[in-house]
């Protein structure tokens, strides 16, 4: 009797376990893509040199992190946090905000159209100018290029 109720608990524990667990349908895509910097940019306080980078971004995780990988010329890795963000409309052009002082330009936010999300970072606060740098968006991956113009 006593291996009957064992048995009776185990099945019981395992279909409350599978029922709890989350299902991959419910699951958001992981936001991820490539870019290219035309010149280096502060990103928080980080100083990020020009070059091409891989980023990716999940929203389920806590803190929310912003991983970028440098792929051409010196490999390096950053790891940003992100301020907040926000669900935007999808739309067919990625793109980085950027913000400009004398002490050069800072990223403020990173639009992800695929993704309908934007990613909102920390800016020191006496910036004045504001720049937008237009995106090329491909299938499997989102081309952010920075220019200064």
């Amino acid at each position: 009797m006593k291996s009957i109720r064992n048995f009776a608990y185990a099945g019981l524990l395992a279909f409350t376990a599978l029922n709890f667990a989350p299902s991959l349908a419910s699951a958001q895509e992981e936001a991820h893509g490539t870019f290219t910097l035309t010149h280096d940019v502060r990103w928080q306080n980080a100083a990020v040199p020009a070059g091409e980078y891989r980023f990716s971004f999940n929203s389920e995780e806590f803190p929310r992190m912003l991983m970028l990988s440098k792929m051409s010329g010196d490999r390096t890795g950053f790891m940003l946090m992100v301020r907040d963000s926000e669900e935007t409309k999808p739309s067919d052009a990625s793109r980085l905000v950027l913000e400009t002082s004398s002490a050069g330009s800072y990223v403020s936010a990173m639009e992800l159209a695929e993704y309908g999300v934007t990613l909102h970072f920390s800016v020191p606060a006496p910036l004045t100018e504001k720049r937008i740098a237009t995106t090329t968006t491909k299938a499997a991956t989102t081309t952010i290029m920075a220019s200064a113009r």
